[in-house]
């Protein structure tokens, strides 16, 4: 039973959902940059909504399969749909995550000027970007894009992990601040690990085959000999 038009209403929520996302990790990291603790705690109270598209989303996936009985490509599409909202809400997480990490540091001077993890942040945001306007068009060509910047990304927590651990190193008073800037890359890096999921699965949903895109990145880093 063709559910066509269930469908493209559904994709349509996806999509909104990680537009709001994307609204939530820009927020965290100006939060972050500019010490604002409002934006910090906006982003705190905005990771609710996301879970609550979640749970809405989720929900209408499984009533399409109980009274769609969908079939072959409108089965894949509403897979696909369940497993990218589990990943938009772990980003979602992952931004409160950043804004907590904000709010712990606000009365301190940054001990290093914040550059590399803006410059993740705006990398996964790109990726998110790309990733949802993949999805909504059902175009498959964006692995290469993902595996580049997933690599830059991956090579920019490497180096902000090195430079942190000269500051830690140099002064023990930098330790604490120090680990909680490492655990914001982290959350980046994660975040952008969810981005090549999604992006897995809007391959599956449209050619129906699986890709595991954070190991070819892996691979076209030992190709190339980098260290990330």
């Amino acid at each position: 039973m063709s559910a066509k038009p269930e469908i493209n209403e559904l994709k349509s929520e996806v999509v909104k959902m990680g537009t709001l996302v994307q609204e939530v990790l820009q927020k965290a990291i100006k939060a972050m940059a500019d010490k604002n603790l409002e934006l910090a705690s906006e982003v705190i109270k905005d990771d609710d909504l996301i879970d609550e598209m979640e749970m809405a989303i989720e929900q209408k996936c499984y009533s399409l399969i109980a009274l769609k009985q969908p079939m072959a490509s409108d089965l894949r599409a509403i897979a696909t749909a369940l497993r990218i909202i589990v990943d938009l809400e772990r980003m979602g997480d992952h931004a409160e995550n950043l804004a907590e990490i904000t709010i712990a540091l606000i009365d301190e001077p940054y001990i290093k000027p914040l550059i590399d993890i803006p410059h993740m942040a705006k990398l996964c945001q790109e990726m998110l970007s790309e990733v949802l306007r993949a999805y909504a068009r059902g175009d498959s060509n964006i692995v290469d894009n993902l595996i580049s910047m997933e690599r830059q990304v991956d090579a920019l927590y490497d180096q902000i992990f090195r430079e942190l651990l000269v500051y830690m190193m140099e002064n023990a008073k930098n330790i604490t601040q120090a680990t909680r800037l490492l655990l914001a890359a982290g959350h980046l890096e994660r975040i952008a690990d969810h981005i090549t999921n999604i992006g897995e699965m809007v391959v599956y949903m449209v050619e129906g085959r699986r890709l595991d895109i954070n190991r070819m990145a892996r691979q076209a880093d030992a190709n190339s000999g980098s260290p990330s």
